[in-house]
């Protein structure tokens, strides 16, 4: 099987590598043994492991997981030059991975935290000639979607990338209101994620606007309730929060 090198132990990369641990080895690069450990016990196989200082990654197939932040440091702590990397990093620039890596070519990629069920929606871009290794390489942990330039990637990384924590927070209230109304918690959270498991096969097929309108009968609850969301402005908040998730990740 092919080995990928994961720079960096943390959240990301531990969700990627539980996608990939089944159809490729694993190496695992970082700071300190400890955390690594940790890292090859949560992912339940055995890994390679290595600390970050001068560990060499010429010719490898590098999986970079590190924080936007700490781009330059850990390049200085690395020695020759990858095949491909293979960035996770927000808005983090193909220009600036090339500045402080030098590999040999680079790919983005903007996975969500679903990556560890296999049902991550990856969003790509880079050099085209790797286009085919990247989708099947991020493919093992859900659908890819190629890009054509680093402004797509970096919207891309607003909706799909910090979506989960969007719907997270509507999955978190939609309970809530359910146990204002008087149903019991652990209900309420049971038909949530009933919800939610088949609003998402739905919308793989139908658009949400004939979604909505398929739901909504005149004068009847969906509507009601729908008619209380466009008070809150809902609509224009989830557009703000794309906004700013995107101004955010072209500042890092």
């Amino acid at each position: 099987m092919q080995t990928i090198t994961f720079i960096g132990n943390g959240n990301m990369g531990l969700s990627i590598a539980r996608g990939l641990k089944n159809k490729y080895n694993i190496e695992v690069v970082g700071r300190n043994m400890k955390k690594l450990d940790t890292f090859e016990e949560s992912l339940g196989v055995k890994v390679d492991k290595y600390l970050l200082d001068n560990f060499d990654i010429s010719e490898k197939t590098v999986l970079l997981c590190v924080k936007p932040a700490n781009v330059e440091e850990v390049s200085k702590k690395l020695k020759g030059k990858a095949r491909v990397l293979f960035s996770v990093l927000a808005g983090t620039s193909l220009e600036k991975l090339k500045k402080h890596f030098k590999p040999k070519a680079v790919v983005r990629a903007m996975p969500n935290l679903a990556a560890s069920v296999g049902a991550s929606m990856t969003t790509l871009t880079g050099d085209q000639e790797f286009k085919k290794e990247a989708k099947a390489l991020l493919g093992a942990v859900g659908a890819t979607l190629w890009l054509e330039s680093e402004k797509e990637i970096d919207i891309a990384t607003a909706l799909a990338g910090s979506g989960p924590a969007y719907l997270a927070l509507v999955a978190e209230a939609l309970v809530d209101g359910a146990v204002k109304q008087g149903l019991k918690r652990e209900d309420a959270m049971a038909t949530m994620r009933g919800l939610f498991a088949g609003f998402g096969t739905l919308i793989q097929e139908i658009h949400p606007a004939l979604l909505k309108d398929a739901v909504m009968s005149p004068g009847g609850t969906t509507a009601a309730g729908y008619a209380a969301l466009e008070d809150g402005n809902v609509r224009a908040a989830c557009m703000d929060a794309i906004e700013e998730a995107y101004k955010r990740a072209k500042e890092l």
